[in-house]
């Protein structure tokens, strides 16, 4: 067996981590592996939300745009994605993306611990409704904060913030461009995945074949059990199974 190359887009290139061990967080391969420590680690149980990205995957011809706990979230999960951290959304020429200008004017930021990972938030929020034309409303800002915590209690002026991200100069991702990176990615050719000890079937019979040639693989799906084996209890796991594509 063998450990798969990880590809994703990030800052509009193609990334490759090789050698990384199946049960890897993204979190770790992040902070440890790549220096990216504006991502923070608060309770590694996917509670808190401080350790929030960004994903976004091809969906035909758009993009769909997911916040996500990166603390129990295994690396080679996002293979084949985009993936956006706090380091990553201001522009090349240093001006904060909405969502960190929101934070600003509205005073959202005390200890700031927790405000990356509400920065992202609100950067997913942004692509999926402000970018679509939407207008976020108070009821909608609750709703997708809801994964994160501030142990300050600042929750009045982060709301603010998410109400006002839609009235700052725009932010525009490049989509056609991003979506053409991420088909090239589906295409390169790779290596068989039934070599490999991260193994994600994507349909029913591959799942099924993958299963009895590999019976000893730990089978995840959304990583809220076995990723708290991994940062709880240190757990690792010589081959994974994920059945969520």
């Amino acid at each position: 067996m063998n450990t798969k190359t990880i590809q994703f887009i990030r800052r509009g290139e193609i990334v490759s981590l090789a050698n990384v061990p199946p049960t890897r967080t993204l979190l770790e391969v992040l902070r440890e592996d790549l220096a990216c420590t504006g991502t923070k680690e608060g309770c590694g149980e996917g509670d808190c939300g401080a350790c929030t990205v960004v994903l976004g995957e091809a969906d035909g011809d758009h993009v769909n745009y997911r916040a996500i706990n990166s603390c129990i979230r295994l690396a080679h999960s996002i293979d084949g994605m985009a993936l956006w951290t706090v380091e990553d959304i201001a522009a090349q020429d240093g001006t904060p993306h909405p969502a960190q200008e929101a934070m600003v004017q509205c005073h959202g930021s005390q200890c700031g611990f927790c405000t990356p990972g509400f920065v992202m938030s609100l950067f997913g929020m942004y692509q999926n409704h402000v970018c679509q034309g939407k207008t976020i409303t108070r009821e909608l800002a609750q709703e997708d904060l809801s994964g994160n915590l501030c142990r300050c209690t600042g929750y009045r002026p982060i709301l603010d913030a998410a109400q006002q991200i839609g009235s700052l100069p725009p932010a525009r991702i490049n989509e056609l461009d991003l979506l053409q990176k991420l088909k090239l990615l589906t295409h390169s050719g790779r290596e068989p995945e039934a070599n490999s000890t991260y193994i994600s079937p994507k349909n029913l019979p591959a799942l099924l074949a993958t299963r009895a040639a590999h019976p000893d693989a730990q089978i995840v799906a959304g990583c809220t059990d076995v990723g708290l084996w991994v940062t709880k209890l240190h757990m690792q796991f010589g081959k994974v199974l994920d059945v969520t594509q």
